[in-house]
């Protein structure tokens, strides 16, 4: 049998009760290494679990899939992941693998970005579409997350953004995933920690870039920008700089950071490393606002800020 088995966002511990006495008694344990990172590293989980983890990377999860799933069918087969199992759409394709080869499996859930950011105070059930900030580069300034982004503003929707990591040069796989739908139609919006760069892409080397993480205030300085794009275009955009936001650093580990202002404020708050993520905030419940005054960079941000809903 295939397990895939959540490990949660903070250290070895995070792991679930269920999932530990199924990582103790699997004939290979993998552990998923390209997605989302951790805050201690493989040889802890080692320690921990008391068991030696095999590293899965992107080549080894989607070109030789087969390998994981090797006698699978005979012996049981464990699949670490960082956060829940399903957080990225490659997983979804390692389970129609084993589905296909007549191999059974089952998930093991843990806490992802997808539902801990309700540490900020925010109601998840007040979370539109989720959207994916990626780096620009010199020659790429994508702005369709932009638009997302304002739509869900527009419905007084809140959004999660995933600030995506990349290597110091773009690459064709990354920008296929972030806007082009696969065979499912699923957009993914993960953390890639190993990628290489478009010249190796297209020599074949397999050399790799160093990841870099976005933070809080990159990603802030970017939509302030598309801001003022919009502004030389002729629109005044639902989303300025006035917006309340929240910044997020390290969900889940114990030296967790929040800070919540304005988009603006937030384009110069430090969080520390990664990972971070944002949250554009919409029409939002009293209850919701006391909370993020908890974080408040400057609590006189929210006196004039137009954002609350009467339920």
């Amino acid at each position: 049998m295939l397990y895939l088995i959540g490990l949660g966002l903070g250290d070895a511990k995070d792991i679930t009760v269920k999932g530990l006495e199924v990582v103790k008694h699997c004939r290979r344990v993998y552990l998923e290494a390209y997605t989302s990172v951790l805050t201690v590293g493989k040889e802890a989980l080692e320690e921990f679990y008391g068991r030696e983890l095999i590293l899965a990377d992107r080549e080894t999860v989607e070109q030789e899939a087969d390998n994981i799933l090797k006698d699978a069918d005979l012996c049981d087969v464990a699949f670490l992941v960082v956060g829940d199992p399903f957080g990225a759409t490659t997983h979804s394709d390692l389970v129609l693998r084993a589905v296909k080869l007549g191999i059974s499996y089952r998930v093991i859930h843990n806490a992802s970005i997808m539902n801990a950011v309700g540490c900020c105070g925010l109601q998840l059930y007040n979370f539109g579409e989720t959207v994916s900030v990626v780096f620009w580069t010199d020659t790429w300034k994508p702005e369709s997350f932009f638009d997302k982004i304002q739509k869900n503003k527009q419905n007084g929707m809140h959004t999660l953004c995933l600030l995506v990591k990349m290597s110091e040069k773009i690459t064709v796989s990354r920008m296929k995933s972030l806007f082009v739908p696969n065979k499912y139609n699923f957009y993914p919006a993960d953390i890639k920690v190993k990628e290489q760069s478009l010249e190796n892409l297209m020599k074949g080397n397999k050399i790799y870039e160093s990841p870099r993480y976005m933070s809080v205030n990159q990603a802030a300085e970017q939509l302030l920008t598309i801001v003022q794009n919009r502004r030389l275009q002729g629109e005044e955009p639902e989303v300025t700089e006035s917006t309340l936001c929240v910044g997020l650093a390290r969900v889940g580990a114990m030296d967790q950071k929040i800070a919540s202002g304005t988009l603006q404020q937030l384009s110069t708050v430090e969080l520390g490393g990664p990972l971070h993520s944002m949250i554009i905030a919409g029409n939002m419940h009293p209850l919701e606002i006391d909370m993020l005054k908890l974080f408040a960079v400057d609590e006189s941000s929210f006196e004039d800020n137009e954002c609350q809903r009467n339920t």
